[in-house]
């Protein structure tokens, strides 16, 4: 049995895109250039409108692209492939063009949210790559701003490293929780990644690895007098463990500190959080939060919202960082022109059929327009240029300045929507030329 390897991202793609890439090449096309449109065709369920996220990975990827020496051993050692078509890999890299929509952009189905013009070969090789990383990262974002909707503004955690799937999902996820509208993130390496505040203090084992629980609350407060948040619900959460939490406030303020909050993991939250108010308020604790958490989603939280359940924040995991509602984003990749050629794919699935050439989204207070990139069109460009030539030229963001984008982007749109749609056509010259197509000529089948 093999040993684990280091991952390579040339080749985190499918076999179908290299046995293509060789026939191209076989062929004498893997120059010709290509366009490529990444979009989605609806909505996750559970979510009203979806955001774009995963581009600055999608950057990174494209500009660090290249075969390993081992990675062609490996290639080779598989007898699929001739030598001619591994020195085309050994000296691949990308050189394309990219255009998309920056991160936090609410984005409808068909639009383009992402624009690839590149030799033939190269524009193949990616699709995989940019499929899951743009796919993953606008699921998870559009259910934090779907989630944070709920909240009405209140403080979010994200909190799913320990139910994702796998590694980068936890990493991936907490960042793209973020810019969809989380405040801060329970791992700790996403928070040194991409500088995202940490939130968390314990978990349940704490309380029970003590004699009693407020032995445990009192250890914990002397450790962290002033990140003092206590979980109280290992026991009883109203005969012991508000009581307990009280009485360490009460000794920590005399010593100059606060008890920050308490949380409440499990039960009827509304009304286990308006019992713990007045215990708190009573105590002089006015100012410390309660903070709910325990297999919460949009709509549970909503619900308490709804009951105006006296509770300041949330820690949400599970939901969030696997989109359990509907854990599959519609993305697809599809080829939309050729050596100057437009093309079209059609199908017996009217939503499955594509648009031609290449093309621009523009926003305007009427809805989008998808248009072909070289049309005036009144509205704001949502396509912007990426890379050129393979080279960057989109400028790098702190995630902080992405989610704050993200929040405006969303409450500039959310009231200008009909009854939670956004009209969305495509413009008379894409319409024309799609019509050409499907009349005979230029079809893709």
């Amino acid at each position: 049995m093999k040993g684990c390897c280091a991952l390579s991202e040339a080749l985190l793609t499918d076999l179908y895109e290299l046995t293509m890439m060789a026939g191209y090449h076989a062929e004498g096309r893997a120059d010709d250039l290509a366009t490529f449109d990444l979009y989605h065709r609806h909505p996750p369920r559970g979510v009203d409108l979806v955001v774009t996220a995963g581009l600055e990975p999608v950057l990174g990827y494209l500009g660090s692209l290249h075969f390993t020496g081992g990675d062609l051993d490996y290639l080779r050692s598989l007898d699929m492939f001739d030598d001619a078509f591994l020195d085309h890999l050994a000296g691949l890299r990308f050189t394309g063009d990219v255009w998309a929509m920056p991160e936090g952009t609410p984005v409808f189905g068909d639009e383009p949210i992402l624009r690839v013009t590149a030799p033939l070969a190269q524009a193949q090789l990616i699709e995989t790559t940019l499929l899951h990383r743009i796919s993953y990262s606008s699921l998870v974002a559009s259910n934090a701003v779907q989630i944070a909707r709920a909240a009405g503004g209140k403080p979010l955690l994200e909190m799913g490293a320990r139910r994702a799937h796998g590694p980068d999902g936890a990493l991936t996820g907490a960042r793209a929780a973020f810019i969809g509208g989380c405040s801060a993130t329970s791992n700790v390496e996403a928070g040194r990644a991409y500088d995202v505040p940490l939130a968390g203090t314990q978990a349940h084992s704490w309380v029970m690895a003590f004699g009693d629980e407020l032995e445990a609350f009192r250890a914990f407060a002397r450790s962290f007098p002033d990140n003092c948040v206590l979980l109280v619900d290992t026991y009883d959460t109203l005969g012991s463990g508000v009581p307990n939490a009280i009485r360490v406030a009460a000794e920590l303020a005399d010593d100059g500190h606060r008890l920050r909050g308490v949380r409440l993991d499990s039960g009827d939250l509304a009304d286990l959080a308006r019992r713990t108010r007045p215990m708190l308020d009573e105590a002089g604790l006015e100012g410390t939060q309660i903070i709910a958490s325990g297999d919460l989603d949009a709509g549970r939280i909503a619900a308490l919202e709804e009951a105006d359940a006296p509770i300041d924040g949330y820690g949400v995991g599970t939901s969030l960082i696997t989109a359990w509602h509907d854990p599959a984003f519609s993305g697809v990749y599809k080829l939309t022109e050729i050596g100057g050629r437009p093309v079209v794919k059609v199908s017996g699935d009217p939503a499955k059929t594509t648009s031609p050439g290449r093309k621009q989204v523009w926003r305007r207070d009427d809805g989008d327009v998808i248009g072909l990139h070289d049309e005036e069109m009144d509205g704001e460009p949502l396509l912007v240029e990426a890379i050129r030539n393979g080279r960057r030229v989109l400028e790098p963001q702190p995630v902080s300045e992405l989610r704050r984008r993200c929040r405006q982007r969303v409450q500039d749109l959310r009231p200008r929507l009909r009854d939670g749609s956004w009209p969305v056509r495509r413009s008379d010259g894409l319409e024309r030329l799609r019509e050409q197509l499907l009349g005979g000529g230029g079809r893709s089948d």
